[in-house]
């Protein structure tokens, strides 16, 4: 049916399906002729052969060089999914399982309680799908062969201009390479710079993941305490003197899990400690876009010396883009380069050109300031529900995603009744590298609105005691 909704070689296909399907067509049986069909179905052979490679990719027919597309064996019908299930906890709650239960399936709408993303819906979709179709219109040989080491050049020099807006003294080609997100940027840095035994320091509480990391080079994790006010710097002295650390990974901005920022005070006290007892300090800026100003960052004040400074648009583009940066002096630079590409010889250049498309064309700026007002609204109204039921905030956050809560009792076992009722949560044990037990729990500002996951979280309260 010419002028139908679908192409004729999709109807075509459809039809051949159906016979093959209904047993009118039988395993093994030869279908028409390229040439026959055509005749029959009065179509060009091109439609013909287009709807014979669907059918091909479906499993329904085989082609034999030489003879022919043939109706293919019949395979064990596919059984039906089984329904999501809630993440059921085990003895211990640890690392692993709440990323397994992060990224589990599930129909029960508490689940975001301890995700670290936003809702789609809170981003914007439609900015990313255009740029993604002006870019398979304006690209067509780049699209099928490996980018550069390094990352697609126009998105480098539109990092660097970034970049260079914060005072952070950046050159495209020498101090910038991509990377398929944050996470990959941190595995390359620990790769390149951390051998079984040396000591990295991190904040505590701090990214569990990068616990986990550190933890499988072999490295031994110690963790400087982090307060509303930065860190109590002589500890800071005493660990650095008493340990002798490769590296030190903060969030200056925006931290991760408590929503804070360093003072300018405290982030030349970590420089001058630093320098002094002679360790790298990495620099991870996940959630900085989600301040409500302009943070002061140590890649700043150090311009590239000391400090290699990390960065992506997973969090507030889209999640599935996976690209971030790295910013390092020169010659770490090529040795970052050079792993990744012993790694998987380059990042996605696709990703980086829709990257770049969005930001050339200036919609990102005003996207962000949607994102973080919306996103300060439903951290409001958040702190509000947990103070509600129950729940202490001595130091509310600043800005981000995150509320760091106390819960007044064991949060590992609060996690484990609650992921029995169907709700993640994630408890404060996991953002310790000594995993000790804590009273606190990371909420996720998407929750804002949740009204059954807040009746879960009270239940949840109740059933603990």
């Amino acid at each position: 049916m010419r002028g139908a909704d679908t192409t004729l070689a999709a109807q075509l296909a459809a039809d051949v399906a159906r016979r093959i399907e209904d047993d009118a067509l039988r395993p093994g049986a030869r279908l028409p002729s390229i040439r026959d069909m055509a005749g029959q179905a009065g179509v060009s052979r091109f439609t013909v052969v287009e709807a014979y490679e669907k059918l091909a990719a479906r499993g329904l027919v085989l082609s034999r060089r030489g003879a022919g597309f043939f109706v293919a064996p019949r395979t064990l019908a596919p059984q039906p999914a089984a329904a999501p299930q809630a993440p059921h906890a085990p003895a211990r709650i640890d690392i692993a399982w709440l990323l397994r239960s992060m990224f589990r399936e599930s129909a029960t709408p508490g689940m975001p309680g301890g995700a670290g993303l936003l809702p789609p819906e809170w981003l914007d979709p439609e900015m990313v799908a255009g740029a993604v179709r002006a870019v398979g219109r304006s690209v067509r040989g780049n699209l099928v062969s490996y980018g550069h080491p390094q990352g697609f050049p126009a998105l480098r020099q539109q990092l660097a201009a970034q970049l260079q807006g914060m005072d952070i003294p950046v050159h495209p080609d020498e101090n910038l390479l991509t990377t398929a997100g944050v996470t990959e940027g941190l595995d390359l840095i620990a790769r390149l710079l951390v051998r079984p035994g040396d000591t990295v320091l991190v904040e505590d509480p701090a990214w569990f993941l990068v616990f986990a990391r550190l933890a499988a080079f072999g490295a031994r994790v110690v963790g400087v305490p982090r307060t509303q006010d930065g860190y109590d710097i002589p500890a800071l002295e005493r660990l650095a003197a008493q340990h002798k650390p490769k590296l030190f990974i903060v969030n200056s901005a925006v931290h991760n899990p408590t929503g804070h920022a360093l003072p300018a005070g405290v982030l030349y006290d970590v420089l001058r400690i630093a320098e002094k007892h002679d360790f790298m300090l990495v620099e991870d800026d996940t959630y900085a876009e989600l301040h409500p100003g302009k943070a002061m960052r140590l890649a700043t004040l150090d311009r590239l010396q000391r400090v290699i400074f990390v960065g992506g648009f997973s969090k507030m583009m889209a999640a599935s883009l996976r690209v971030g940066y790295i910013a390092a002096a020169p010659a770490l630079q090529q040795q970052l380069t050079d792993l990744k590409m012993l790694s998987g010889l380059t990042s996605s250049e696709l990703g980086e050109r829709v990257v770049h498309r969005i930001l050339a064309e200036g919609q990102y700026r005003l996207h962000m300031e949607r994102v973080r007002n919306r996103v300060d609204d439903a951290r409001e109204r958040c702190t509000r529900q947990l103070l509600r039921l129950g729940f202490q905030i001595p130091h509310p956050p600043q800005a981000g995603m995150f509320v760091w809560a106390d819960c007044g009792r064991d949060s590992e076992s609060l996690a484990r009744v609650a992921a029995e009722r169907g709700l993640l949560l994630a408890p404060g044990t996991l953002f310790s590298p000594t995993q000790a037990p804590s009273t606190y729990m990371r909420f996720t500002v998407s929750m804002a609105d949740n009204q059954q996951a807040w009746k879960q979280v009270a239940a949840v309260m109740e059933a603990a005691g």
